[in-house]
């Protein structure tokens, strides 16, 4: 396998702030922001990220994408048009590609009644030129982009509530053209890319099992249902959380209600993906939900201190 590739430059919103992290020599405890950006005043961030060289921000609004500059004066921006007046059920989200040329824009055009379908645009990072643009077959309310981490290509997931999901990848349109793909399912959760690129995450829907595929074909290499991994499927279920802690372990989350408190739990299974076997438990503590965990491929983890910024260490891990 490759050796893992952690995500360098992540973000959260925080005081009306876009703070941007640099976990390439991030050590392990609280983080501090390497880079702090404000929007443009009014504007509410819905999804950002930030460059690898921390010198722009992009974010995108309701019904905009916006650039900032070094500065953090506005460099560009693309309205989503017409202007949606419908308050919720629409999230527009963006990633940037790995070498940071490439803007990609999920639009859920559909539930913000701009048309009959959903778009996925590519901008060019620096000018804000179009240089892709696809429409969906879908009625989303949000997606969630996942980048691989070598040959330049982007997930998309485009969750339609309880319709269920659809998973899409395009290819880098700095090349000869962008080439889409449609995965064949509207059942299945996209969670995760191995470090090395090799495979992928997903989790059922219904919450009935987990998935590893093979990249980029789709191909199933194993399947763990909720039973796998010690628990009753008629009152348990995987959660849509988790990913790779390394390139050979990935982490499943298990949910389930506390029958005397009716409190909900969460326990974290560690899976080898070369033996496809359970191999254990992940020992941690999560302030919210099962989705402030964020596994970074290299051994390390992510959960939220206190104080909303994000907290790193490494595993611990317990014999199942």
């Amino acid at each position: 396998m490759l050796a893992p590739r952690t995500p360098q430059v992540i973000t959260r919103h925080l005081d009306g702030r876009i703070h941007a992290y640099d976990l390439a020599p991030a050590g392990f405890g609280e983080l501090a922001p390497a880079a702090v950006f404000l929007p443009r005043p009014g504007d509410e961030v819905v999804s950002s990220a930030v460059t690898p060289d921390l010198r722009r921000a992009l974010y995108t609004t309701l019904n905009e994408i916006v650039v900032l500059g070094p500065a953090g004066d506005v460099a560009w921006t693309s309205s989503f048009e017409p202007h949606s007046d419908t308050p919720y059920g629409h999230r527009p989200g963006l990633t940037l590609s790995p070498d940071a040329r490439t803007v990609w824009v999920y639009r859920p055009d559909v539930m913000a009644g701009r048309g009959q379908s959903d778009q996925w645009v590519g901008y060019d990072a620096d000018s804000g030129t179009v240089l892709a643009r696809h429409e969906l077959e879908t009625s989303g309310h949000g997606g969630i982009h996942l980048v691989h981490p070598s040959d330049g290509s982007v997930y998309l997931d485009v969750g339609e509530g309880q319709d269920g999901t659809v998973i899409f990848r395009a290819a880098d349109p700095t090349g000869a053209g962008p080439q889409f793909t449609t995965y064949p399912w509207v059942d299945r959760c996209l969670i995760a890319i191995a470090p090395g690129g090799e495979q992928f995450m997903t989790v059922d829907h219904g919450q009935n099992d987990v998935a590893f595929h093979r990249h980029p074909t789709g191909d199933v290499l194993f399947t763990l249902p909720v039973e796998a991994f010690g628990h009753d499927p008629e009152t348990d279920f995987v959660e849509w959380a988790g990913g790779y802690l390394t390139p050979d372990t990935a982490v499943v989350t298990l949910g389930g209600e506390d029958a005397e408190t009716q409190e909900e739990w969460f326990r974290y299974h560690l899976v080898d993906v070369r033996t496809s076997t359970v191999a254990g438990e992940l020992a941690l503590e999560v302030r919210r939900s099962p989705y402030e965990l964020v596994p970074l491929g290299d051994g390390t983890w992510l959960t939220e201190a206190a104080s909303g910024h994000p907290f790193r260490r490494a595993a611990t891990t317990s014999a199942g």
